[in-house]
């Protein structure tokens, strides 16, 4: 006799979600604030609710199967026609309230978001925001991040995706440095430099790497994953860097170099298409466009 399936509770396919966005029941646990044991039971109530397995449990984390693939893609389509009837009926998102995680390059971050997000929270006391500015890539689809700055516009996924600003970037040292080793005038004179730079296999977007358009073969003395790294190496003397413009231009202590070379680049604000009518999220893409607009001089 065939065993009559259970039926399927919503809370078990949002634990799923979970597990499937960031590929470990213990990370699942950490971001639903729910009890290890507590997240593997629930995704067994679902494979057995739908009498499929779904979840390849591994000691290092899970896999989809291919039943899981699938059934997660249907699971999305659920939670966005949740999302959306809840906001719709007055369930939820009646204002701006809950919690929205930003994942962001730690320059843009730290030096522009940073300053200016606690208005935002004071004007909506409801408001959590938690700030992730390291220098990696957010996955809007994978959930890690509710909205993500990116430096290059998403080509695939259900991605909602508009351009913030243009930023340039430019070669420079210090003052004191070049008292001690001299001022290029060329290309050429560089070779003759201490060089700081990026770690090239930490680099997670191509639009990063950027060095072989100032000077072809470019050889780093000093390399250091983080923007802002650099540009406290640089005017503590460690050579010759090529900083973001709007970080370095604050630094009466920093003096821009062969100022024809430069290069462009763009930020770019993500989220999922499934948050687009979230109260809250769209109040905080909202706010970061209006000033990042309102101070685009900054990036100029």
């Amino acid at each position: 006799m065939a065993t009559k399936a259970a039926a399927m509770n919503w809370d078990d396919v949002r634990i799923f979600l979970a597990v499937a966005r960031t590929g470990q029941i213990l990370s699942a646990s950490r971001r639903l604030e729910l009890n290890h044991a507590t997240v593997s039971r629930r995704v067994t109530a679902l494979e057995d609710s739908l009498q499929s397995k779904l979840v390849v449990r591994r000691t290092n984390g899970c896999d989809l199967t291919p039943e899981g693939e699938t059934f997660m893609h249907a699971a999305e389509r659920m939670e966005a026609e949740m999302l959306e009837a809840r906001a719709t009926v007055g369930m939820t998102d009646t204002e701006a309230a809950g919690t929205v995680r930003i994942g962001a390059p730690d320059g843009f971050g730290i030096a522009f978001l940073a300053p200016r997000l606690g208005r935002l929270t004071r004007q909506y006391p409801g408001l959590k925001i938690q700030l992730v500015p390291v220098p990696q890539s957010f996955s809007v689809s994978r959930r890690e991040a509710d909205i993500s700055i990116t430096v290059e516009r998403p080509q695939a996924g259900r991605l909602v995706a508009r351009k913030l600003v243009d930023y340039a970037l430019g070669l420079y040292a210090s003052k004191d440095y070049l008292a001690e080793a001299g001022k290029p005038t060329n290309t050429a004179d560089l070779r003759r430099h201490r060089m700081v730079g990026y770690v090239e296999d930490l680099i997670f977007s191509p639009q990063l790497h950027y060095r072989s358009e100032f000077v072809r073969n470019w050889e780093s003395d000093f390399e250091i994953s983080a923007v802002l790294g650099q540009v406290e190496a640089v005017r503590a003397g460690a050579g010759v860097g090529i900083l973001h413009k709007f970080l370095a231009r604050p630094h009466e202590d920093l003096v821009p170099l062969l100022p024809e070379l430069r290069v462009g680049r763009s930020y770019w604000i993500v989220y999922h298409e499934t948050l687009r009518n979230i109260r809250r999220v769209k109040t905080v893409v909202d706010f970061i466009a209006a000033e990042t607009e309102r101070e685009r001089q900054v990036f100029a």
